[in-house]
């Protein structure tokens, strides 16, 4: 696997299991693998149930359907997510292992330059890549919400 000049980098984004998954998307400019593990993470993400998919979870500005929902458990955001498009679902579960019992503030503070750290914005498309943008500032508004509340 040749390695692209970011790999030697070293990444801190707030969560050691975003900078794993970071770290080992950007190991590699083979295009194909990194949606590999993005379809592997799809698969192994748990369905959020369908009572909690309303227009207060939902992700605007995603052409699929998608879902994220933050609780609050100890101080740590637990998360859950649904995505019908198989590669937005695998987006939207990296964000969800990365972001992971983190504190509201924690996930507030995330610069979203992370996401061109991954490698995935060459080999996704502009609505994808818009979408997992989207994503993530929703996660980000979810946890300023939570944080505002406790």
């Amino acid at each position: 696997m040749a390695e692209s000049p970011s790999a030697t980098c070293i990444h801190n984004y707030g969560s050691k299991a975003l900078n794993k998954m970071i770290q080992k998307l950007s190991a590699t400019s083979d295009a194909r693998r990194r949606y590999e593990y993005v379809l592997w993470l799809a698969k192994k993400l748990p369905d959020l149930p369908k009572e909690y998919r309303t227009e207060s979870t939902k992700v605007k500005g995603c052409v699929s359907q998608v879902f994220v929902l933050a609780k609050l458990s100890k101080g740590c955001l637990k998360w859950q997510g649904y995505s019908d498009a198989l590669i937005t679902k695998g987006l939207l579960a990296f964000l969800i292992n990365g972001l992971n019992d983190l504190t509201p503030n924690e996930v507030s503070n995330i610069n979203p330059d992370f996401i061109t750290a991954t490698g995935l914005q060459g080999s996704l498309t502009p609505s994808r890549a818009n979408g997992f943008l989207n994503i993530f500032m929703m996660m980000q508004s979810q946890a300023k919400d939570l944080a505002l509340k406790n």
